[in-house]
């Protein structure tokens, strides 16, 4: 120490002294010997003695005045009572579950006004909890409203809503929400023939979904996708991977919610992609199971779109197998719901389309297939 100071120091006895009581703890040096014996060890003060950091809840429940058992009082209170959130709950559940079947326009129109309700409620006070759950109510809504966007056609305004709904998702930390955003990235992809773009925005939230209902369809459009390029062996693997998940999870309590991946749905994907690969009677034979599960007792279709889809895929079994009069009729069918997803009834209907004029381009039975297209396309 001596050598290291440029002040005279005390007697021997006296340094060592003060060094018993500082290694012992019972004090601290102070700001004239800090630095001499830091420098003794070839190193800088604040390596030995680091200052003290201030304590920020001290500093905080100061500059409100409060004490800690207010202050966490306060954290505790909220605007927003119980009962009000489980009727978003209930609402936001609701909401999901009539998108198979309620008019796309006034699906649209309710899920808009309760996403502005539930997101205005973060404007007041709320729990930690309570902004959670708001956020993820107002995930899952936002999500409802891009589908039926895109269903309507509105492109632009289904994808804003997508992103939206991708970043309440993350403010919440809810995988589920932003992998169900990715999968409406990829559905919009594949409508639009992207499928290289599909495969990406699937595969960019797989491994967060693994465990997860959305895991399964991420797996499924994934799958769609390789089916196009023609790659039977990723569309395989992809269909492993999903049909993996399903067995996983639990079975759903409510298959009517939209964003609930229900075993009998994984018959709806293998059909589109045993239809794409040209493997007709497994295509035919899922396309049959999904009417059958889609259809109540009373004759009425729980899952319209899904049938849809069905038929047009027995319209592509038939016009292979020569029968243009059952293709057009199957095809006629598909176009008869009052549910439609516009995109993607479009992008069914024209594969369709393409097989027909493939082998009956001049026919009359043709023609009337694709001028019942074309209106549909202006509606």
């Amino acid at each position: 120490m001596r050598a290291k100071s440029a002040h005279n120091l005390p007697t021997d006895s006296t340094l060592l002294r003060n060094w018993r009581r500082w290694e012992s703890g019972e004090s601290r040096p102070d700001d004239f010997y800090a630095p001499i014996i830091a420098a003794a060890f070839d190193t800088v003060t604040a390596a030995f003695f680091p200052k003290a950091r201030p304590n920020r809840d001290d500093e905080l429940l100061s500059a409100t005045g409060m004490d800690t058992l207010e202050f966490i009082g306060r954290l505790r209170m909220s605007d927003v009572s119980a009962a009000t959130l489980d009727a978003i709950r209930i609402t936001a559940e609701r909401l999901c579950c009539e998108y198979p079947c309620a008019d796309p326009h006034d699906l649209h129109g309710e899920g808009t006004a309760w996403l502005r309700r539930i997101t205005s409620l973060l404007d007041g006070r709320l729990t930690l909890s309570q902004h959670r759950e708001i956020l993820v109510l107002a995930g899952w809504v936002a999500l409802l409203v891009g589908c039926v966007d895109y269903d309507l056609g509105r492109r632009t305004s289904a994808e804003a809503t997508r992103r939206a709904a991708y970043s309440l998702g993350q403010e919440a930390d809810h995988s589920e929400i932003t992998g169900w955003a990715a999968e409406m990235a990829a559905w919009f992809a594949l409508t639009q023939g992207n499928y290289r773009g599909a495969i990406e925005a699937a595969e960019a939230a797989q491994e967060d979904s693994q465990n997860l209902g959305v895991g399964v369809q991420l797996a499924a459009q994934r799958a769609k996708a390789w089916a196009r390029i023609g790659d039977r062996g990723e569309v395989d693997n992809a269909l492993g991977t999903g049909r993996a998940i399903l067995e996983r999870l639990d079975h759903p309590a409510n298959l009517d919610n939209h964003f609930v991946v229900d075993p009998q749905k994984f018959d709806f994907y293998a059909m589109d992609c045993c239809r794409v690969a040209g493997e007709d009677l497994l295509a035919e034979s899922y396309a049959r199971e999904v009417i059958r599960t889609s259809t109540r007792a009373d004759g009425s279709v729980r899952n319209p779109m899904r049938v849809s889809e069905a038929h047009l895929t027995l319209a592509v079994v038939a016009v292979r197998n020569r029968d243009l009069e059952l293709a057009v009729d199957e095809g006629m069918r598909a176009f008869d719901g009052r549910r439609r997803s516009l995109p993607s009834l479009m992008w069914i209907a024209g594969e369709a389309a393409r097989e027909i004029i493939e082998r009956y381009p001049g026919d009359p039975r043709t023609l009337m297939y694709l001028d019942q297209l074309r209106a549909l396309s202006v509606e």
